[in-house]
């Protein structure tokens, strides 16, 4: 008789369709507790489920992590997982693919957890737009939240620590059980109408379970349309709500909601003085500055005043005469040496200067000059002009030069 035979991918790759093939392995929970839990640096998370039963083995991938875990997973953690069992065909090992992971016992709350945040998310209750900013400098806080327990005491040592002028106001709220969620909003209406500044809504950690009052959407709705602005602070920090949607701020833990609330009175101290400082230093700074725009305008209004304008005035007569007398001066020593020369030029063709050589000057009675024999005759009377007198003669004789 001959027999089929298959390869090892090929007995793999029948056994995957199979699992394919049935509906309840691919939607199928399993319960079980955590070991081996591997979280890799791609962002998969790799971890083995197991009872006293058996083990078998599991992967989260990391598109699935961000939506359907809400916790750190560690090693003995109890879970309930929701995905698909596939056969891995390079190994032929079967593993579950994770979907999603609870924390064993709230697989259904989580469920209407999830259900009503995607309601009231499309409602629009989350929208960032309806958000309010916490007041910066509150002076009356608004606390709704058990009055025991460790909540309650954190807020109060914080609060004191931080600033011991914020005026604490409690609601004694139930935070847990029946009746805690009316309880809530009551508390939520009574701080409104004590015109606080803020209102911190939360307790301290527990399962689910214990903190389901916060996810009640008559809770939802008293933060929602509450007037004044609401911190949630409700669990630890890896705990989420319904509240912490809806508020206005979320707080991972109430001592950090009071964080949050209540302004360090000594921060504020400093930083007021640090301004008053700075305050200080700018106004002397602009009064040094003003003063030396005073002295400025007073340099210049003396500089401008009417007696000191006479003197310029009067000073700048001054130079004008002192430079006027000095021309002149140097005028008129210009024109005496110039008359000077004038008068050695014409003391040179003066006739007595002539006439003191020995020389006369010959006229005809009359006055006219003779300047040649050839204007005389014998028996002509002419006159001689010497330096110290006048001589009257009669022409004897004429004589050219060269001829008698």
């Amino acid at each position: 008789m001959r027999r089929n035979v298959y390869s090892v991918g090929q007995v793999n790759s029948y056994i995957q369709n199979m699992f394919a093939q049935d509906f309840m392995m691919g939607h199928i929970a399993v319960r079980g507790e955590i070991s081996n839990c591997k979280y890799h640096s791609s962002g998969h998370i790799y971890f083995t489920l197991k009872d006293e039963t058996g083990v078998l083995k599991a992967v989260m991938f990391r598109g699935s992590v961000d939506k359907g875990l809400t916790f750190h997973m560690d090693v003995g953690d109890r879970v309930v997982v929701l995905g698909e069992i596939r056969i891995y065909e390079r190994d032929g090992q079967y593993q579950l693919y994770a979907q999603q992971v609870t924390r064993d016992g709230v697989g259904i709350l989580y469920q209407k957890f999830m259900e009503r945040k995607k309601e009231l998310e499309e409602m629009g209750m989350f929208a960032q737009e309806y958000k309010r900013d916490i007041p910066r400098y509150a002076s009356r806080v608004g606390i709704v939240t058990a009055p025991t327990g460790a909540a309650i005491r954190d807020i109060q040592n914080i609060s004191h620590r931080r600033n011991p002028y914020v005026q604490l106001l409690l609601y004694p709220a139930l935070v847990q059980g029946e009746g805690a969620a009316a309880s809530i909003v009551q508390g939520i209406y009574a701080m409104e109408q004590k015109n606080v500044d803020v209102i911190i809504v939360g307790r301290g950690g527990g399962s689910m379970e214990d903190l389901w009052a916060f996810n009640e959407e008559i809770v939802a709705r008293a933060i929602f349309e509450c007037s004044v602005p609401v911190i949630s602070a409700v669990g630890h920090e890896t705990d989420y709500t319904i509240a912490d949607y809806v508020a206005d701020l979320r707080a991972p833990t109430p001592s950090a909601a009071a964080e949050l609330a209540v302004f360090d009175y000594e921060q504020v101290r400093e930083r007021l003085d640090m301004s008053a400082q700075r305050m200080f230093h700018q106004m002397k700074q602009r009064m040094e500055f003003a003063r030396g725009r005073i002295r400025e305008y007073q340099l210049q209004l003396k500089a401008l005043h009417p007696k000191n304008q006479l003197l310029q005035k009067r000073q700048y007569l001054t130079d004008l005469e002192e430079e006027l007398e000095r021309q002149m001066q140097e005028f008129l020593q210009k024109k005496r040496h110039q008359l000077e020369m004038y008068a050695a030029k014409l003391d040179g063709c003066s006739p007595l200067k002539k006439l003191q050589g020995s020389y006369a000057f010959l006229s005809r009675m009359d006055g006219r000059p003779i300047q040649s024999v050839m204007q005389v005759q014998v028996d002509d009377t002419i006159q001689a002009q010497l330096l110290d007198g006048k001589i009257t003669a009669i022409v004897c004789r004429t004589e050219e030069n060269g001829v008698v």
